[in-house]
């Protein structure tokens, strides 16, 4: 199965040049709507994106969900797909990805790094600590909404467009992705995940640093979690 020509796919961008040709090329065999959301790269990231047939979007603001929440007005398909450029994430899992809401059974999908295995989650302190911290705020989730979901945090995932614009997304950081799960059972649409493997990513570090982050995370669990 083939997306639908009605999907676009989004890749968040910063400084991931020796990547994002590729991951442009692998995701337009899919659909010919790729979009690169990029947040002040330095290193010719937006040049090579285009270069390899994406739209590129210029984001002036720093952040994860600063580019995403830039991207959402722009979005004119009925399906999003959201990637992260360092090819860590299955390009070949899409379809998977999309299944469940060509088939009505879901609004938005999220790609299980538990269910599919990491490459990445594993090794140092820092891959521990974000194992822990991920695993804690999926189990906060699951009790809170009285669900079963396994991957709160993984950047793969697709929605229905008209679902992610009536979100009032708000991060401006990768919390925007534990945001997205949470307002999405908040206002009671249907969350689904399925197996997808997660590899180590092929160049450079993540960008991620708990020791910045982790306050942020612990406080978009609690205002999600404890105020309507």
């Amino acid at each position: 199965m083939n997306p639908p020509l009605s999907c676009t796919i989004v890749i968040p961008t910063r400084d991931e040049a020796e990547t994002i040709a590729e991951m442009v090329q692998c995701c337009l065999k899919l659909t010919s709507n790729v979009m690169v959301a990029d947040s002040l790269s330095k290193d010719g990231t937006p040049e090579l994106a285009a270069k390899a047939g994406a739209r590129v979007i210029t984001i002036p603001q720093a952040g994860k969900g600063s580019a995403i929440r830039a991207i959402i007005p722009l979005l004119t398909t009925d399906l999003v797909v959201f990637i992260d450029a360092d090819g860590s994430h299955e390009v070949a899992d899409i379809p998977r990805l999309l299944k469940p809401l060509l088939e009505g059974r879901a609004d938005h999908v999220q790609a299980s790094r538990l269910l599919g295995g990491s490459s990445e989650l594993h090794g140092s302190f820092q891959e521990f600590f974000r194992l822990a911290g991920s695993a804690f705020i999926t189990a906060c989730i699951n009790w809170r909404f009285g669900v079963t979901i396994s991957d709160s945090q993984n950047g793969f995932r697709a929605l229905r467009v008209a679902v992610l614009k009536e979100l009032g997304l708000q991060e401006k950081i990768t919390t925007i992705e534990q945001e997205m799960v949470m307002k999405t059972l908040k206002k009671n649409y249907r969350l689904a995940e399925v197996a997808s493997h997660e590899h180590a990513r092929i160049f450079g570090e993540s960008k991620i640093r708990l020791s910045r982050v982790w306050i942020r995370y612990g406080y978009v669990l609690i205002r999600e979690t404890c105020f309507p």
